[in-house]
């Protein structure tokens, strides 16, 4: 199967982005990245990749490995345009984040989202995580004009991790982790019909993250056709039920 995955020009998250890109080319299926522009190298976060401070807050090391990995991978470098995608040659669509200034250019397209709501329709699998929800949550439905996550149920980045986040690390580093003025939960939580019944926080948790081999710290939430995560920590346990979805 074809799995899509968008990504800005540069700034997206290590993990969110070669943890499935590895788990899903390992079950056989073929991924598709697509930029802004056809042909685009695009490149992670580097804070990411060396420690957001002080060497800390990173991304952990086989995350690492597989973007490693990914950077060599010839569907790293031939990229599709978003415009440029027909989406029904699609199985799956995923989302990821990142908070870095670049994420952005992603996170605001228009057309990117109109091209999201045409997959949407499809009725096929739909994963996003973290920031990535944002982009569903502004995607509108053109039948409704309301957002296509009206109606489900749904998880984003949880307001204190983004909070904390900034607080631990605004002295040095400024608003890196504000990508925009409003929390990215009180953002999602605006685009739903009703946010106190269809938004789920999940355990809370502010280090400890999902494993390759061991989920204890990691949550998802699946609604039909569409799944979402909360951080690069649930990472592993999104990527498997992703593929679940494409079965």
């Amino acid at each position: 199967m074809r799995v899509l995955i968008p990504l800005p020009d540069h700034d997206f998250d290590v993990t969110e982005v070669a943890v499935p890109w590895r788990l899903l080319t390992d079950a056989g299926h073929e991924v598709v990245f697509a930029t802004e522009r056809a042909g685009t190298r695009p490149a992670a976060d580097p804070r990411l990749l060396t420690g957001v401070l002080f060497g800390q807050l990173g991304a952990e090391d086989e995350p690492k490995r597989f973007y490693e990995q990914l950077t060599a991978a010839p569907e790293f470098t031939a990229t599709v345009a978003w415009s440029d995608a027909d989406v029904s040659e699609y199985d799956g669509l995923l989302l990821p984040g990142g908070h870095a200034p670049g994420m952005r250019q992603y996170l605001g397209s228009t057309e990117l989202q109109r091209q999201v709501a045409r997959f949407w329709a499809l009725g096929r699998p739909v994963g996003a995580i973290c920031h990535g929800v944002l982009v569903l949550a502004r995607t509108r439905d053109p039948g409704t004009g309301r957002s296509v996550l009206a109606d489900r149920r749904t998880t984003c980045l949880p307001k204190y991790m983004e909070r904390t986040a900034y607080l631990t690390t605004a002295w040095r580093l400024g608003r890196y982790y504000r990508t925009y003025p409003a929390y990215v939960e009180d953002e999602v939580r605006s685009a739903l019909a009703e946010p106190a019944e269809q938004f789920e926080r999940g355990p809370r948790v502010l280090t400890q993250r999902g494993t390759a081999d061991d989920d204890t710290y990691a949550f998802v939430v699946q609604d039909g056709n569409f799944l979402s995560a909360r951080w690069p920590g649930d990472a592993y346990l999104f990527a498997r039920r992703f593929l679940q979805l494409l079965v």
